[in-house]
């Protein structure tokens, strides 16, 4: 999810900024896969996670409702009380242990980077999957254990996926989908079982016109329906019980990402940020809408407070928010005209990017030196302003940094 997301939003600057892809700056799979992974990552429903029991599971709805909320505000020791009690009750309900392992699937997004959680995570699903498959053994209609099966095959996938295992993960979508699209077929009339069947059908429209490396894997698949996805999605955020947040979650997404709509993206990461104040993921939405909406000023207040909850160690914000924050107070305080506090935050950022740039240096990292160049050049320091072009040029290109950094090679930035 986070995702994860994530591991998937382009923002929109003019001039010398030119328009940067969040995808390329960030290189983050629990936020910002790669092509591929951004494929498989949505067409496996694994959002599941807020599926609907059955309305004889009344007796767990409650306490399933209360650990949600707490999921994603990233409470998870409250949330894992809610859901003890929920297993006591019934040891034999999948719901139970699947909520379980959202909850540990939120504590790998947050520390995406430790595999040390992942076969404990694996291990829960395989719990679910096991309860599931009892349950169907007896009535093989059983829309509570089609729900809670898909959705926990879905979360192997998308784990796999950002993990780099790209044939287990597509495996695990071609096996999962199937569970979806059979419990929608018994129950149409469920509006949470509209969000995996909407982000199945969002994805798979707009997926392989924007990443046609991904196509060949797409013909084990149906086709998609990018309006009717939409559709779908506004339903299950609008009427879910329990598949409202994620919905409007994934439908935040595709307004940033692929509708451009940017003013309508900011209204919903605005309404999950309230709702959910500790979740660092709704909370730097708002700021990257702001950005795309040329807000900048607003921007910097949002990331002002990211960078605070980063240095006091708040949960979940970790090093790449840090980051972040960093990248876009330094460009707010370089539009104002105050080089000098945006040459250390993007100092700041230049360092966090040289701690997590595992797959080579990052859109953020390029971006932080091409600036500290230009503001070099503003300063008459005309070597130093050298010397960091050139560094931006022996990394990859990002928009049009190689483009800019030549030119400024040639003749100084401002001049």
């Amino acid at each position: 999810m986070r995702a994860m997301f994530f591991e998937e939003c382009p923002t929109h600057d003019t001039g010398w900024l030119g328009k940067i892809e969040l995808q390329s700056l960030l290189k983050r799979p629990r936020l910002f896969p790669p092509a591929l992974l951004l494929a498989l990552t949505f067409l496996l429903p694994d959002s599941a996670q807020a599926q609907k029991p059955s309305r004889d599971d009344s007796t767990i709805s409650v306490q399933i409702g209360k650990s949600i909320e707490h999921i994603y505000n990233l409470e998870f020791p409250e949330a894992e009380r809610e859901l003890r009690e929920v297993i006591r009750q019934e040891p034999n309900h999948p719901a139970g242990h699947f909520f379980r392992a959202m909850v540990e699937w939120w504590r790998i997004l947050i520390v995406f980077d430790d595999e040390s959680r992942d076969d404990g995570f694996y291990d829960m699903l395989e719990k679910v999957i096991d309860l599931c498959d009892q349950r169907l053994e007896k009535d093989p209609r059983d829309v509570t254990a089609l729900f809670f099966k898909g959705g926990a095959i879905g979360f192997r996938g998308r784990l796999r996926a950002n993990r780099g295992s790209w044939l287990s993960a597509a495996n695990d979508g071609i096996v999962a989908l199937p569970l979806v699209r059979r419990a929608y077929a018994i129950d149409p009339s469920n509006k949470d079982i509209l969000l995996g069947i909407g982000i199945y059908n969002y994805y798979a429209a707009v997926v392989p016109d924007r990443y046609p490396i991904v196509r060949p894997l797409l013909l084990f698949f149906p086709s998609g329906d990018r309006r009717k996805g939409l559709e779908q999605l506004r339903d299950a955020s609008r009427e879910g019980t329990y598949a409202a947040v994620e919905a409007t979650y994934f439908l935040l997404q595709n307004y940033y990402l692929f509708e451009k709509d940017y003013g309508g993206a900011l209204g919903l990461a605005e309404g999950l940020h309230k709702r959910f104040p500790r979740n660092p993921v709704f909370h730097r939405y708002v700021g990257r809408c702001l950005v795309s909406l040329g807000r900048l000023q607003d921007a910097s207040k949002v990331f002002e407070e990211v960078e605070e909850r980063y240095h006091r160690g708040a949960s979940g914000y970790d090093t790449y928010d840090g980051r972040e924050a960093f990248y876009y107070l330094g460009r707010y305080s370089f539009v104002v005209g105050q080089h000098d506090s945006a040459m250390v935050f993007f100092k700041r950022c230049e360092n966090l990017s040289r701690r997590v740039d595992k797959d080579g240096p990052s859109g953020f990292r390029s971006m932080a030196n091409l600036h500290m160049g230009m503001i070099y050049d503003m300063r008459g320091r005309r070597q130093e302003a050298l010397q960091q072009y050139r560094i931006v040029l022996a990394m990859d290109e990002y928009e049009q940094s190689h483009r800019d950094a030549r030119a400024y090679l040639k003749k100084p930035y401002g001049k």
